[in-house]
């Protein structure tokens, strides 16, 4: 799978928030559409879907916090400050409520957000994300190392990462942080049940990182919610070419009932 398609033109904006950096690219027009990456990843991650995602929304891809073009001069990542930031910017640009997207560390930003400010968030897909890290995504973390990644992952890792293998190294070390962090994800279903989006969550039934008993719960959860399971899958499915995800997203995120076909 492409994980990040090359980026050939640096087009985005660059906007100073407290004491860092946060890039931010923006397309298409009307109803803002927030898309939030991977760890380890960039805006880039959702080129694969910005034609398509642009003809109805006004994206606004992120760099995270020392992601892509975007700095991070504390060197440490939480999920919960990587909300907080994705929020400076929103009102930077001068957005109230929006719709959003967000992968596996995207999608856990998503949560804190829609559980701080719940009324900013119309809409949300979630995918491969989670309430908290459980043992085995924990073990996943402690002892990931660039060197041992597979390849797919690791090319990813070196297109997004403009700052070179410096900037690899230091999310690398974040990322094995997070295997220790008891904090910054661990959500409860109260919390949950305070969400008011309309959220669609998307998981891998064989994600290595989140059993499938973790977006069910989700589901459980949160108040209008809707579930899409795909089969034979595992972490980051919606990067397959062969699945119609930006259908069934935008099906969702438009309000339309039953699931879309590619």
């Amino acid at each position: 799978m492409i994980y990040a398609p090359k980026q050939t033109v640096a087009d985005g904006r660059i906007v100073r928030l407290e004491n860092l950096e946060i890039y931010y690219e923006e397309y298409g027009a009307g109803e803002p559409l927030v898309l939030l990456h991977g760890f380890g990843g960039s805006g880039q991650n959702w080129y694969a879907f910005k034609e398509r995602l642009a003809k109805h929304y006004r994206l606004i891809l992120v760099d995270l916090r020392g992601h892509g073009h975007s700095t991070n001069p504390e060197n440490r990542f939480t999920h919960r400050q990587a909300a907080k930031d994705v929020f400076l910017l929103l009102d930077e640009l001068g957005v109230d409520r929006f719709c959003a997207m967000g992968v596996s560390t995207g999608g856990m930003i998503l949560l804190h957000m829609a559980t701080s400010q719940p009324n900013r968030i119309e809409a949300m897909v979630l995918a491969s994300a989670t309430t908290h890290f459980p043992e085995q995504a924990r073990a996943i973390m402690r002892r990931a190392s660039f060197d041992f990644m597979p390849r797919d992952v690791q090319d990813m890792y070196r297109e997004c990462a403009k700052r070179g293998r410096e900037q690899i190294d230091q999310l690398v070390r974040q990322f094995n942080a997070l295997g220790d962090s008891q904090e910054d994800m661990n959500f409860t279903g109260q919390e949950l049940s305070g969400i008011k989006a309309r959220t669609l969550i998307v998981h891998g039934d064989r994600d290595t990182f989140f059993p499938v008993d973790i977006p069910v719960n989700l589901y459980q959860s949160i108040p209008n919610a809707a579930l899409w399971i795909i089969p034979d899958s595992g972490h980051a499915a919606i990067f397959d070419p062969a699945l119609p995800f930006t259908a069934v997203a935008l099906q969702f995120l438009r309000k339309s009932v039953g699931m879309a076909q590619p």
